[in-house]
């Protein structure tokens, strides 16, 4: 957005913050996450200024469950929504020869 109040292309901005117009277009269209320090250089060359502000989330709105059934089925929804995270597959471990002294 910053981009396009400035009136820039994206070549215009890459050039101004140091990075190429590949690389700006993959932040804009999701294929690449910038870091911080790299989304405040490129909202800089922009013209503009970038800011962070911290809200409180929906989750932290939700008051603690008033029964013991309540807690339960909140548990029951958590570990629900945990089954359906994909699994990470683990880094087979290495088995190493027992060395026995005579």
């Amino acid at each position: 957005m910053a981009r396009r109040r400035a009136g820039l292309t994206q070549a215009e901005l890459a050039r101004r913050a140091g990075t190429s117009q590949p690389v700006v277009s993959a932040y804009e269209r999701g294929l690449r996450d910038p870091s911080h320090r790299t989304l405040r250089r490129l909202v800089e060359a922009a013209g503009a200024r970038l800011r962070v502000d911290a809200m409180p989330t929906p989750m932290s709105d939700l008051p603690p469950p008033a029964t013991i059934e309540e807690h339960g089925r909140r548990l029951i929804d958590v570990l629900g929504l945990a089954d359906a995270l994909p699994k990470r597959r683990r880094p087979p471990t290495l088995e190493m020869p027992r060395l026995v002294s005579k």
